[in-house]
């Protein structure tokens, strides 16, 4: 569905950016203050450069998308470019520097703030209510990419922390689905009796090894993983505590770290020796392509929580679109972002190829089924617990995010103590932050 990177290559991004972003500073030291292009006038001429990221076979939605655009539009031209992940960060991080970044972007939730903060997106909050139509998108969902109170860029398509079971290979085992939402010792207890019970089949690996079920914690106590100026949003006492609540699954529980080591890159449930997986609800298709599962196998569930009323979960931007601070066709870039966003023709083209529609009009015309029917289903269960996007993750969160994960799995196999992997941790993501 997506472009899949490494995190090394996804890091290696990350200071490539940083370093010729920094060569950009004189395009301005916080955001721009766009005042927005004005109400767009249908008669006057345009062009405008678009480019995404993706495979062939997005460029041939796009390419679809644009025309009918234009169509609509004859008096605006669209000229669409596109390359793969990586080949095309390295272009927009080589633009920004010389001052040439195109007028409208596919954009990565992560590089918001590198270049949003400094001046290089256009602000595209006075463009709502104008040219961008924003009220079938949710405010949570719409706010992801604010940066200082100002919109730089607007959501396309979402997606969510979630739990997926393997509800027929639970069942087999005489078992029941993990309910959803309840606690995390509700959780562990269930893992425990699946293992138990599983004939070598296990409740699920070792949760706390992601730094998105660390954000979930954080978040359940009304914190975040990262403060709005960038540091981070806890203490070492927080993830000590943290490491040390799967203390107890640790001992036979969860999915040995060794035979998941041996499995790489399929995941336990992937390999279909795990009964749930904690990830993000775009992740089926990869389910199913690895396990050989059927769409009626998996089920997807909310999060376990410590507090049921917290509002811990929020829509994660699969992809932003974004504009130039220096483009000279703000309005008529606006109203291509805004058919983009909205349209149900542009959503039948692309169906959940980008994530699941953010806007209500366009999910109504991408017929979605199957899997992408199940996310749908899912992200609208979760209404009453999605509460505001966290601040935008800083430079230098890929590769806080990778260690967070790596010194996780040297816990499980007790290569690391849990004080020295804390320890580990913080001076690495200090580094990480202060590079």
């Amino acid at each position: 569905m997506f472009y899949k990177h490494s995190r090394r290559t996804a890091t290696a991004i990350a200071v490539t950016a940083a370093a010729v972003l920094a060569l950009s500073a004189c395009a301005g030291s916080g955001p721009a203050a766009t005042d927005g292009g004005g109400e767009f006038d249908p008669d006057t001429k345009a062009t405008i450069n678009f480019t995404w990221w993706g495979n062939d076979d997005r460029a041939s939605k796009y390419t679809e998308a644009i025309a009918l655009f234009e169509k609509e539009y004859p008096n605006v031209t669209v000229n669409g470019t596109f390359t793969d992940y990586p080949s095309y960060w390295e272009k927009r991080t080589t633009e920004a520097a010389g001052g040439g970044l195109p007028d409208v972007m596919q954009f990565d939730y992560s590089q918001m703030d590198s270049f949003g903060s400094r001046g290089l997106l256009y602000n595209l909050t006075p463009e709502y209510g104008t040219n961008i139509d924003v009220d079938a998108i949710p405010e949570t969902a719409l706010a992801v990419g604010d940066i200082d109170g100002d919109s730089y860029g607007l959501i396309s398509s979402t997606n969510a922390w979630a739990m997926f079971q393997d509800q027929t290979l639970i069942a087999g085992l005489g078992a029941e689905p993990y309910a959803g939402g309840t606690s995390w010792e509700d959780y562990y207890e269930w893992m425990a009796d699946i293992t138990a019970n599983g004939n070598g089949v296990y409740g699920g690996a070792d949760p706390t090894q992601r730094i998105q079920n660390f954000e979930l914690s954080l978040r359940q106590a009304g914190g975040n993983l990262y403060t709005d100026e960038g540091e981070l949003g806890f203490d070492e006492g927080d993830l000590t505590d943290f490491w040390e609540s799967a203390a107890d699954i640790r001992e036979g529980d969860i999915v040995p770290q060794q035979r998941l080591e041996e499995l790489n890159p399929v995941s336990g449930f992937g390999a279909n020796i795990a009964a749930s997986e904690l990830t993000w609800d775009n992740f089926g298709a990869g389910y199913l392509a690895d396990s050989g599962k059927a769409v009626d196998d998996l089920v997807l569930t909310a999060p376990p929580t410590d507090d049921a009323d917290a509002k811990d979960l929020y829509l994660k931007p699969s992809m932003l679109l974004a504009m130039s601070s220096k483009t000279k066709v703000g309005a008529a870039g606006a109203k291509l972002i805004d058919f983009l966003t909205n349209s149900p023709e542009v959503g039948k083209i692309f169906g959940a190829s980008r994530g699941i529609p953010a806007s209500e009009t366009q999910r109504d015309g991408a017929e979605l089924a199957g899997q992408d029917a199940n996310v749908l289903a899912y992200e609208e269960s979760i209404t009453d617990r999605l509460g505001d996007a966290p601040p935008l993750p800083p430079e230098g969160a890929a590769s806080i995010e990778q260690k967070f994960w790596d010194l996780g799995k040297s816990i499980d196999l007790g290569a690391i103590s849990i004080d020295d992997a804390v320890k580990q941790f913080f001076s690495e993501a200090e580094i990480a932050l202060n590079n």
